[in-house]
């Protein structure tokens, strides 16, 4: 009975040691994976804080429009006679660019001129009759009367055949002709565009908030996409009195010059306007600040032997996200 007792103890014994040899092995495997799942040794860079000169500014989006331009067109009906313009040539101002048949017009122009040049004469034989009491002043009454109405129709005619020439109303750039030689025109048919280039608006819209920070005269810088490496300074020339009811933005106009005629109306642009004084601020980069909920934070390097890493409070004011280089 005893032997039988020392036997089952010892076996217990075994069974206990097994699980827990097995229960260390496996304790240690954890430990090894874990210790091979340690995050991996992080290469940074750094950058040093240093005090510049920072420029508050306005950004506006736009769209440039010329200071003067229309598509010209007539206001009678006809067919082309003749053409006097290229596609992208500049004008002047009065220049003739394109006629239409006047044949019949001009007739008719010429019968009632020679319809009152014969009332002229009749009016100034009366007026010496008149002179004589050869005839009643109610006769030279008539035939001035008639003389006047003669004078109006030539005017008249003299009118509609001018309406007949399209002239440049204003010195500028054409663009591409919309019409060819005998073609038939309805009354208002686009004939070509007509743009005064330089110098040329931008329009764009602020917050209502930025009124007391604006005025006429103030310096600007547009940028455009299409020439990336290129700013274009002009300054703005007027400020709408109203502000947009839906959006509480406010219009702003400012003029570019353009000698080059690189900007044409329609394109977008980007509107910088620097407000105040420059500052003097320590500036990071931008890269280099982390923002979220509770503000915006740096890493700071220690100076001591031993690389550590603190993190810095978060900055006051909160950094602008715009910036290429921000204050902290």
């Amino acid at each position: 009975m005893i032997k039988r007792m020392l036997i089952m103890l010892i076996a217990v014994g075994v069974v206990l040691g097994g699980i827990f040899a097995f229960k260390a092995f496996v304790n240690t495997k954890i430990k090894e994976v874990m210790a091979g799942m340690a995050n991996p040794t992080q290469t940074i860079s750094t950058a040093k804080a240093v005090a510049t000169d920072w420029q508050s500014r306005l950004q506006g989006v736009g769209t440039l429009r010329a200071v003067r331009g229309a598509d010209l067109s007539l206001e009678l009906a006809g067919i082309v006679d003749t053409i006097n313009f290229n596609s992208g040539d500049d004008v002047k101002a009065g220049q003739l660019l394109l006629r239409l048949r006047v044949e019949d017009d001009v007739a008719k122009l010429q019968s009632l001129q020679a319809v009152a040049e014969l009332a002229k004469i009749t009016l100034e034989r009366d007026q010496k009759q008149l002179s004589v009491k050869a005839i009643s002043q109610a006769v030279v009454d008539n035939d001035t009367a008639a003389y006047k109405n003669d004078m109006a129709q030539v005017a008249q005619q003299q009118a509609l055949l001018d309406k007949k020439s399209l002239k440049a109303p204003f010195a500028g750039h054409l663009g591409i002709r919309q019409v060819d030689l005998g073609q038939y025109l309805s009354a208002g048919t686009p004939i070509v565009t007509l743009q005064a280039l330089d110098p040329i608006y931008v329009d764009f819209f602020l917050p209502q908030q930025a009124l007391s920070q604006l005025k006429v005269g103030q310096p600007v810088t547009a940028k455009i996409d299409a020439y990336p490496d290129l700013t274009f300074p002009g300054e703005i020339t007027a400020i709408n009195p109203r502000v947009e009811a839906a959006s509480r933005n406010l219009q702003i106009r400012a003029t570019l010059a353009n000698p080059d005629r690189k900007l044409l109306p329609g394109m977008y642009a980007t509107v910088d306007i620097d407000v105040g004084a420059p500052q003097k601020l320590v500036t990071l980069p931008q890269t280099t600040i982390t923002y979220n909920a509770y503000g915006s934070t740096v890493f700071i390097v220690d100076d001591k032997a031993s690389p550590s890493f603190r993190r810095a409070r978060p900055s006051s004011p909160p950094v602008p996200r715009a910036a290429t280089r921000s204050p902290f």
